[in-house]
């Protein structure tokens, strides 16, 4: 679903990333970790085409977002940062706008009972300048989710939700992901989710990846008593 090829990325004379490699199959759950500033919000801008890479190439579903960004962004669910939201459409207007843009003749099904889930419904015809982080949060996800996206990124997507909304969005990503209906990429510093419910890990450190996690290695940490991941992570961050 994804294939991330030796990118290089920056803002004017700032390097972020260093020579990136990733990739994603479809029906696998891939977490992106790292400190603040380690470039991971600029990964997924650069993955989302937001972005433009100095060096390296990047693929959705085989196609080139360099040379062929419409059919690579047609495959893509990206999930915007809750403050880029337009605050004077209402939730449904977003989902509607989203929908069409997609070439959509209504909003998902699938969506729409997502939003039930999340106890959203009552809030959809109200403008989305009036919404809470938590609300917010809930929108940018559900727009990420139109269309059958076979590639879902989100960055930190559990910011602002209630536990209840988090474990609705845990159960709802996992049984696409499960089902093979796309591959998943979240950075996140939810470890428990990392641990209970992603395939494979990165930790990005410096504008590089730094360590990787299998899905064998990842079951083993699971296993741990104690802090598991959280101290595998500190090891390999001090170890950069």
């Amino acid at each position: 679903m994804l294939l991330v090829r030796s990118v290089h990325a920056g803002y004017d004379k700032l390097a972020v990333l260093s020579g990136v490699d990733l990739e994603i199959s479809r029906g696998e759950w891939l977490a992106l970790l790292g400190p603040n500033g380690s470039g991971k919000t600029t990964l997924l801008h650069c993955i989302a085409g937001m972005l433009v890479p100095s060096a390296g190439g990047i693929s959705i579903c085989g196609h080139p977002l360099r040379t062929d960004a419409l059919a690579a962004k047609r495959r893509l669910g990206f999930g915007c940062a809750p403050e880029h939201l337009p605050g004077l459409l209402t939730g449904r207007q977003c989902l509607e706008v989203y929908a069409a843009a997609k070439s959509l003749s209504a909003i998902d099904a699938d969506v729409l009972e997502l939003a039930e889930q999340f106890a959203f419904t009552d809030v959809l015809d109200r403008f989305v300048g009036s919404y809470s982080l938590g609300a917010r949060q809930k929108l940018a996800v559900l727009l990420a989710l139109l269309g059958e996206p076979a590639l879902v990124v989100l960055d930190e997507a559990f910011n602002g939700l209630d536990p209840a909304g988090a474990l609705v969005l845990k159960k709802h990503l996992q049984a696409r992901v499960s089902a093979e209906r796309c591959g998943v990429l979240l950075a996140t510093h939810a470890l428990d989710v990392v641990e209970r419910h992603s395939d494979r890990a990165v930790l990005l450190l410096g504008g590089r990846i730094a360590r990787q996690w299998s899905r064998e290695e990842l079951t083993a940490l699971r296993a741990m008593p104690g802090e598991g991941l959280e101290s595998a992570l500190a090891a390999a961050s001090a170890g950069q």
